[in-house]
C-alpha cells in the first residue's frame, strides 16, 4: 500500500500550480505580514487577549466584509450588470463572500480582504469609467457608512460599559482603515480601479506596469510606510468622533 503522504503532496503542488502569479504574491505578501505579526510587529498578542477585539474582528468577518462585496455588487446590478447575481455574489450571505486568508490576516493585524466582485463593465448602461468608479468606491463607502453606524449606536443606545466600547473602538478602527487601504490606487485595490478609470487611455503600458509591481509596493506601503494608512485613518475617525459623539 503506497503511503498517503506523496498523495497530499500531490494535491497540494496542483493546487499550488494552479493559482496564477497574482494569487502566488498573495500568498506570500500574506505570509510575510502574519510572520511580522507573530514577531511582535503589530503588538498582536495584546489584542487577542481581547474580547472586544475579538468580537470585533468577527463582526468585520461575518458582517463588514459581506456589507463591502455586496456594496460593489449592488451597484453594478443597479448600473445593469447581472453578473455579481449570476455568480451568487448579489446577497449579504457571509459564506459566500469570505477569503479563508483575508479573515486569518483580519484577525492578526487588524486588516484583510474578501473574495472580490466580479462584474462585466461592458454590461452597464452608463459610462464604464464612470461605471468603474462607482462601483469601485462603492466598498470603501460601505466601510465609512458601517464605521458611523457604529458611532451612533454606542453614543445613543448601546450600554456605556467597557467591554462595549472597546469593542466600537476597534470596529471602527477597522473599517476606517479599509476605507483608507483600499482606496490606495494601486492594484488590486479598490482605489486602482479608480485611478485607471480616470487615466487616458494612452497610458495604458502604466497601468500594465503598475499592475505588475502592485504587490509590491503595498508590501512597501505596509512595511515601510504604514503611517500612509495610518495617518488619513486616524484623522478620519477624529473628525467623525467630532460629529457623531
Amino acid at each position: 500500500m503506497q503511503p498517503r503522504y506523496p498523495q497530499s503532496y500531490g494535491s497540494f503542488q496542483d493546487r499550488w500550480n494552479s493559482l496564477t502569479t497574482t494569487q502566488k504574491i498573495f500568498v506570500g505578501i500574506a505570509g510575510l505580514i502574519l510572520l511580522y505579526a507573530f514577531l511582535g510587529g503589530v503588538g498582536i498578542f495584546g489584542r487577542l487577549m481581547d474580547p472586544g477585539y475579538l468580537v470585533a474582528v468577527a463582526t468585520i468577518i461575518f458582517v463588514a466584509f459581506p456589507v463591502h462585496e455586496f456594496a460593489h455588487a449592488a451597484m453594478a446590478v443597479k448600473l445593469g450588470d447581472q453578473t455579481p447575481e449570476y455568480q451568487g455574489r448579489y446577497t449579504l450571505n457571509p459564506l459566500v463572500h469570505i477569503d479563508p486568508m483575508g479573515a486569518v490576516l483580519i484577525l492578526f493585524t487588524g486588516f484583510g480582504w474578501a473574495k472580490p466582485v466580479q462584474w462585466n463593465p461592458r454590461n452597464v448602461s452608463i459610462d464604464p469609467k464612470v461605471a468603474s468608479i462607482l462601483v469601485s468606491l462603492a466598498g470603501p463607502i460601505s466601510n465609512l457608512v458601517l464605521a458611523v453606524i457604529a458611532m451612533i449606536l454606542w453614543s445613543s443606545f448601546l450600554p456605556q460599559i467597557d467591554f462595549v466600547r472597546r469593542f466600537i473602538d476597534f470596529f471602527v478602527f477597522i473599517n476606517v482603515l479599509l476605507f483608507v487601504f483600499n482606496l490606495i490606487p494601486i492594484p488590486p485595490l479598490d482605489g486602482s480601479h479608480v485611478l485607471f478609470a480616470l487615466l487616458p487611455d494612452d497610458l495604458y503600458q502604466f497601468r500594465v506596469i503598475l499592475g505588475q509591481y502592485g504587490m509590491l509596493l503595498l508590501l512597501v506601503i505596509i512595511f515601510a510606510g504604514s503611517q500612509i494608512i495610518l495617518a488619513p485613518t486616524v484623522t478620519i475617525i477624529e473628525f467623525l468622533s467630532g460629529i457623531f459623539l
